[in-house]
């Protein structure tokens, strides 16, 4: 049984849907990402399970407990807000004490469970202070311990680093993820950021003008996407478009270059139009050996972006890019040069709308 289930969940704002037949299983202590652009309804659906917004039509259990419809008092649930929320006229052990002096828990047991989270945070040694007196990645640290004293059964994040900056994002997700990790509890993540759902996630949910396009682990909705937008949205994508020549065989003309695709072109005829993939990292030079692929161009221009060299190349029309790893050893072809690329038949993946 799924320790948090959503179920044909909708949202409807007026004649406005923001969130369609919204379907998810989540597992006791899983952590979960809702990863898509501004106003594709990875908010609302997390609103909607805090209790804040109430679904449209469908059905929301913890534990197969319905709380469709219970207010956020009367579920379980821990909350960390983007913008930290936290009291400004109260100190840091007593917003996180907070939501347990509200449930009347004994003083000595609340200030016990503050004591443990301000060690959970690494903050012992504030507990005294007030917002104001701590850094950013300090008071979010402080909201991510508050949501967490109540011991929810279900934590949710709405994009609670955006508002820090890079180097103390990439120090703080760590943070949060092992933190959940220490505490094994199920955790719903929502950001834009790819990076960070990839780097994070048990399982990403990634979500388009209110509906799911896949779900699956990061090393599935980045390396298998399933819909052009999946494959657009996280990471870097060389797209073209090509004819199919052979069904069966998985053969594809790319405006006069053959390209072969692993396991056949399902569902498609000779002469149809298809949109193909390949990731940058996918391709590389002819000369470090070859692959069932083989891809001639100009190219355009060669980039150097620290631990990866990226080399633009005009190939059948289109224009790909091809990240290869900057060594000492590597020897790059000139601006302006005819080279030849190569890549596997699984690394040609073909894209539904």
């Amino acid at each position: 049984m799924a320790h948090l289930t959503l179920s044909n969940i909708s949202k409807h704002f007026g004649n406005f849907s923001a969130v369609r037949d919204f379907n998810l299983e989540v597992e006791r202590g899983e952590f979960v990402s809702f990863l898509g652009p501004s106003g594709c309804g990875k908010t609302t659906t997390l609103r909607m399970i805090a209790g804040f917004e109430t679904p449209s039509s469908g059905k929301i259990a913890i534990d197969d407990v319905d709380i469709t419809h219970k207010a956020p008092s009367q579920r379980n649930v821990g909350m960390v807000f983007q913008s930290y929320a936290l009291f400004p006229n109260m100190t840091v052990a007593q917003n996180i004490g907070f939501g347990l002096r509200i449930r009347k828990e004994p003083e000595d047991a609340v200030k016990k469970r503050v004591d443990e989270m301000l060690a959970l945070i690494h903050l012992e040694a504030k507990g005294n202070s007030y917002p104001y007196q701590l850094s950013g990645g300090q008071q979010q640290r402080v909201a991510l311990a508050r949501a967490l004293a109540i011991r929810p059964q279900v934590l949710l994040l709405d994009e609670p680093l955006s508002a820090l900056d890079a180097k103390i994002r990439v120090s703080l997700r760590a943070e949060i993820r092992a933190i959940q990790r220490e505490l094994g509890i199920t955790a719903i993540y929502v950001t834009h950021d790819q990076e960070e759902a990839l780097s994070i996630s048990d399982r990403i949910v990634v979500m388009r003008e209110g509906e799911v396009d896949q779900i699956g682990t990061p090393f599935e909705i980045y390396n298998f996407p399933k819909t052009r937008f999946v494959a657009s949205f996280v990471g870097t994508l060389n797209t073209a478009l090509a004819e199919v020549v052979d069904p069966a065989q998985g053969l594809l003309n790319m405006n006069g270059s053959l390209l072969k695709i692993a396991d056949g072109v399902n569902g498609k005829r000779k002469g149809d139009k298809v949109m193909i993939a390949i990731r940058p990292e996918r391709l590389s030079f002819l000369s470090e050996g070859k692959k069932e692929n083989i891809l001639e161009g100009r190219v355009e221009n060669i980039t150097f972006l620290g631990a990866v060299v990226r080399i633009q190349l005009k190939i059948a029309g289109a224009t790909f890019n091809m990240d290869t790893f900057n060594r000492p050893s590597l020897e790059l072809p000139q601006i302006g040069d005819t080279t030849q690329a190569t890549c596997s038949a699984k690394a040609v993946l073909m894209l539904s709308e």
